[in-house]
């Protein structure tokens, strides 16, 4: 009985030790993928009201414009909502980082400067920065605009493409105002001598009121628009990049471009 004794113990002994070494040297188990981002399901755009065609109130204070249409059909792609969120043009990278806005979508210029805080989709259009003066205007030339008092919109590319231009120095007056409406509605009354503006928000204007104003051929440069993001959401950039160059590739873009400007000039 002894005997039988001591070899069940060296027995059991010897399984608990073979268990132990399978348990250590078993493979760990897989570690779960991390799940991928959600998809938007609603997106906060920020934008001007008062600047058109791009994007503006009409007669019965709704909403419109070809960035207006351009973000519902990318929105609809995405399968989400689209909210428009007037805000102060001058304070757009603030509402942007401070995630009051999800995008800026209303002829915001792609510029070096801004690239620093808004990350940006590819351009889809091209713009210039054109100088408006009445038509009975001595002004023909950017050089006639010395000693003279401009009109520009507080927080816009044209500040930086006009003052990056020598001709500024000779300005009287640089006179900033919170949107192009009032600064074209002051150079109608006379106290401005020119208006410096976005080309799509200038011909709007002049085509609406013919022999008022003229475009001269000097401009400020030519500029490209894009779509804004934060710069650490890649995920809605990446989103909204391939919903614009699916919208492009189809001609649904070509389509909304004509729709506003009677041509496609979408880039």
């Amino acid at each position: 009985m002894k005997k039988l004794s001591s070899l069940l113990v060296l027995s059991l002994t010897a399984g608990a030790l073979l268990t132990g070494c399978g348990k250590n040297e078993s493979a760990p188990s897989p570690q779960a993928a991390a799940p991928a981002p959600a998809a938007p399901t609603k997106i906060v755009i920020g934008l001007d009201d008062n600047f058109p065609p791009m994007g503006f109130r009409n007669e019965k204070n709704e909403l419109v414009g070809f960035d207006i249409d351009l973000a519902k059909e990318a929105a609809k792609r995405l399968g989400a909502e689209v909210e428009f969120k007037p805000i102060d043009w001058s304070a757009k990278e603030a509402e942007l980082n401070g995630k009051r806005v999800d995008a800026l979508w209303n002829g915001l210029t792609i510029t070096e400067e801004r690239k620093k805080n808004i990350g940006f989709t590819t351009a889809y259009m091209e713009n210039h920065q054109i100088i408006v003066v009445p038509a009975n205007s001595a002004v023909k030339t950017k050089a006639d605009l010395a000693g003279k008092v401009i009109g520009i919109q507080d927080g816009s590319s044209a500040i930086d493409a006009v003052q990056k231009d020598p001709v500024a120095t000779s300005f009287k007056e640089l006179k900033k105002f919170g949107d192009n409406v009032t600064a074209l509605m002051d150079l109608t009354t006379g106290r401005l001598d020119a208006v410096v503006l976005d080309e799509v928000v200038g011909r709007y204007y002049t085509a609406k009121k013919p022999g008022e104003y003229v475009v001269l051929d000097d401009h400020f440069g030519t500029e490209e628009y894009g779509v804004g993001t934060r710069k650490d959401d890649t995920e809605l950039l990446a989103r909204l990049q391939k919903a614009m160059d699916d919208m492009k590739a189809d001609g649904s873009a070509g389509r909304i471009s004509t729709e506003w400007f009677g041509k496609d000039i979408i880039k």
